[in-house]
Order: structure tokens, then C-alpha cells, then sequence
């Protein structure tokens, strides 16, 4: 099989951000980019994806996380477009439902090559920690953009913040997971699936 591996780099005026991605790793996560609750959660994304991560970003933080936080999005989508390549084989749909306590996330992803985002979450707080949970959307739009996926993000439940954003990204991972995979069979018989379908 071909190794579904690539690194991206992202210079502006904001940021330089350069991720590299293993779409068929462990889930190991090595992340610095002055956003600690962010890498957080790509932690879950790399465990619960099993996708290996390397990501270096610098931004002007002392402003805020905004262009760190949508620029990483961008990049990690760039990165995937990269790593997935053709498409062929893999089952291009993905879903999962993840709880953490009291909250229930539910994403759906489809490797389409259509950009399209319709994210349905109500954060219970303005921020988590130092980081604007609107900056969630940012992100996820940044990848989606970039990736070419059509994604489904609804928060189903929950009252904490916190609780609300690790299932998001729990059950993402968890969809990139599933959408990914590559069946066989599949891949010996049908055509490639690059580009808009």
C-alpha cells in the first residue's frame, strides 16, 4: 500500500505553521503551537483518527489565537488533500457519536472533494480557558476548505464547555477514522474518487 504521508508548510504574516501527517499511524500527536487547549484536542483527534501528527506553528499570539488556530485548520487540510491522494479505495464516508459525561457530539464526514461545513454547536461558555470557542468553527472551516470534505458537526447535548469540544473532536477523529479506511476489494474494482463526485 502507499504510504498516505505528507507535510505541508504555511508562511503569511500571521503564522508559520508546517504539520506533517500519517493517515495510517498510531495516534501519536507532537504538537507546539502556543495554543494549549488546542492541541488538546488534535490529541484526540491523532488517537481517536490513529493518525500521527507533527505540528510546528508560530502566530501572533500576543494578539490572539485566531490566526494560529484557522491557519492550523488550513494547513492540516492541506496536509490530508496531500496524504489521501486519489481517494481510491477508501470508503470516503465516515460517522461517529462520542459522549464524554454529560455531552454527546455526533460527525459526519464524506471525502467528497466539495468543501462544506454545517457545524450546529451551542457552547455553554465564550471560552475555554484562554481560547474563543468560536475559533471552533474557524478551524473546522479552515479544514474542510482546504481537505475537501463535507462535514457535519452537531453538539447533540452537554452543559460544559469543555465536555462539548473533546466529543466534537473525539467523534471527528473517529469519523476521519472510518471514512479513510481502505477496503480492498474495493480498490481493486473501483475507479478513483479525486476531485468532486
Amino acid at each position: 500500500m502507499v504510504e498516505r504521508k505528507a507535510t505541508v508548510t504555511r508562511n503569511t504574516l500571521e503564522t508559520q505553521i508546517t504539520i506533517s501527517v500519517n493517515l495510517d499511524g498510531s495516534g501519536k500527536l507532537n504538537a507546539d503551537t502556543g495554543v494549549p487547549f488546542l492541541e488538546h484536542m488534535l490529541d484526540q483527534i491523532a488517537r481517536h483518527g490513529l493518525i500521527d501528527l507533527d505540528i510546528v506553528a508560530k502566530g501572533d499570539n500576543h494578539i490572539d489565537d485566531h490566526h494560529t488556530v484557522e491557519d492550523i485548520g488550513i494547513t492540516l487540510g492541506q496536509a490530508f488533500a496531500q496524504a489521501v491522494g486519489d481517494k481510491k479505495g477508501i470508503l470516503r464516508y465516515g460517522h461517529a457519536y462520542c459522549p464524554l459525561d454529560e455531552a454527546l457530539s455526533r460527525v459526519v464526514i464524506d471525502f467528497s472533494g466539495r468543501p462544506g461545513l454545517d457545524m450546529n454547536v451551542e457552547f455553554t461558555r465564550a471560552s475555554i480557558g484562554r481560547l474563543d470557542t468560536q475559533l471552533f468553527w474557524e478551524f473546522f472551516q479552515g479544514f474542510v476548505n482546504h481537505a475537501g470534505v463535507t462535514l457535519h458537526i452537531d453538539n447533540l447535548k452537554g452543559f460544559n464547555a469543555h465536555h462539548q469540544a473533546e466529543t466534537i473532536f473525539k467523534a471527528f477523529g473517529r469519523a476521519v477514522r472510518g471514512a479513510l479506511t481502505i477496503d480492498q476489494r474495493a480498490a481493486d474494482q473501483m475507479p478513483s474518487t479525486k476531485g468532486s463526485l
